[in-house]
């Protein structure tokens, strides 16, 4: 198996609108600039960071984009990075959108999202032969609604896809969206029997397992943090369990060592979005996972690579290599 870390899911196009505080239903805001056309998604931001983390680490990119302007933009952007394959993205149909209200008052975003040809990406997209690299990175779980079908052999249509992975030698990867709803019982906790690698934040970490991470007052309950990761394992994680939240990241490694590490301390005026942070946490643990560090230094990349993506105010722009990436954590410790 080659080593590399291979991306497949959603790929999608984000409409950024930066306005001036999210309204409530039938109420009017100010939208503050022009909106801005950007990569988004699992594989189009995880992706792009890594390759922006590393030049020279082999990544391939598995989806569909569509037949239009905003397909053709994900092929543009991610074919400017010379160690990204593009051979197994489809283009066919329509692109999948998400219009982001990026609110700057509180910099919290809200999604409005169009699924587009995502709707079919399955396991029939991999041709599990011509795949180049030693992890696969899938997601996300509750947007990939041909993977998200029942399975009666394996529960969903994603966890069969996951054991297949790993019957081909390699280490899985997931992740999530966050949704309100009652899917998360149903459609996670299959998957997660045939991960190596789950990267989740703290409100899908609650759905998933029952245990109160944070309230309605938004307040953090980081002492519940071991119970919960605990019980991600329990339900069939093999390596590493991660829990990512704005206050820091928090995980259990193979051995069930536990790992706690504040985020950094930014000053207000530096964070210009949050739209890509998440998946920048996840690219660092990603190739912490790659490069087989121990989970704390994995961790500790994550958080400075979500700190470098809160600098601009599109998913990926912020990133930069590895090396500098780190040295955030000695500006703002």
């Amino acid at each position: 198996m080659k080593d590399g870390i291979i991306l497949a899911g959603n790929m999608i196009v984000d409409v950024t609108y930066p306005i001036e505080r999210y309204p409530g239903e039938s109420e009017l805001t100010t939208v503050m600039g022009r909106a801005r056309r950007s990569i988004g998604g699992l594989v189009c931001n995880v992706i792009t960071d890594l390759a922006k983390m590393d030049s020279e680490l082999p990544l391939q990119a598995i989806g569909m984009v569509g037949n239009d302007a905003e397909g053709d933009l994900m092929l543009e952007e991610l074919g400017k990075m010379p160690n990204i394959n593009l051979d197994q993205v489809r283009q066919t149909g329509d692109s999948s959108i998400t219009i982001v209200m990026n609110s700057m008052e509180n910099k919290k975003r809200t999604f409005f999202q169009y699924r587009g040809n995502n709707s079919y990406f399955d396991e029939s997209c991999i041709d599990w032969e011509k795949l180049q690299g030693d992890i696969l990175h899938v997601g996300y779980i509750l947007l990939l609604d041909a993977l998200d079908q029942e399975d009666a052999e394996y529960g969903t249509k994603m966890a069969r896809l996951l054991k297949h992975a790993q019957d081909h030698g390699l280490r899985t990867s997931i992740d999530v969206v966050t949704e309100t709803g009652n899917r998360f019982q149903k459609l996670v906790p299959p998957a997660l029997k045939y991960t190596n690698y789950c990267v989740i934040n703290e409100s899908e970490a609650q759905q998933v397992t029952g245990v109160l991470l944070r309230d309605d007052q938004d307040r953090l309950y980081p002492e519940n943090m071991p119970e919960a990761l605990k019980t991600m394992k329990a339900m069939g994680i093999a390596d590493w369990a991660v829990i990512h939240c704005p206050e820091g990241g928090f995980g259990l490694d193979e051995n069930y060592n536990y790992v706690e590490m504040p985020s950094l301390k930014l000053p207000a005026d530096y964070i210009k979005g949050s739209v890509g942070a998440g998946d920048a946490f996840c690219a660092g643990i990603l190739y912490g996972a790659e490069k087989h560090h121990c989970l704390a230094d994995a961790i500790r990349l994550g958080i400075c690579a979500a700190a470098a993506s809160l600098s601009d105010q599109s998913a990926t722009a912020g990133l930069r290599p590895v090396e500098e990436v780190l040295k955030l954590a000695e500006r703002y410790s």
